[in-house]
């Protein structure tokens, strides 16, 4: 019971933030590739992302570009926060605290993740058709 109700805390908190995203935060975020990878790729516990943090990336970039426009700000918001998120290190459990630091970055990646995996492989899928036209 405990558990199932910290979850929907964390869930509500990734909603709120996503919420108040906008223009300007996409484009700190999209302008924060190097700092965001190399902290993903650092960290042990997210390194795992380091992949789909890319794929992430280019829908971020082709979208500001207006190459990609099949997806929902919901989506855009969602990479630009959990991006925004994990480059900051006073979050709420802060990055320098060794061993613990980054469970919050893993789990506000994670939820973004489940949220827009749909577009994620939409995305991909444009992607591939990309390459092979």
């Amino acid at each position: 019971m405990f558990s199932k109700k910290k979850k929907e805390i964390k869930e509500e908190y990734f909603k709120e933030g996503v919420s108040k995203i906008d223009d300007s935060d996409v484009k700190i975020a999209a302008d924060s590739q190097e700092e965001v990878t190399e902290k993903i790729t650092n960290s042990g516990m997210l390194k795992k992302y380091t992949e789909i943090g890319k794929l992430m990336y280019a829908m971020l970039r082709d979208y500001q570009k207006g190459i990609y426009n099949d997806v929902p700000w919901f989506t855009i918001a969602a990479i630009a926060f959990s991006f925004l998120y994990i480059l900051n290190p006073l979050d709420i459990v802060p990055d320098f605290i060794p061993g613990l630091g980054y469970i919050d970055d893993f789990a506000i990646i994670t939820f973004a993740i489940r949220f827009i995996e749909t577009d994620i492989h939409k995305y991909l899928d444009y992607k591939l058709e990309e390459t092979n036209s």
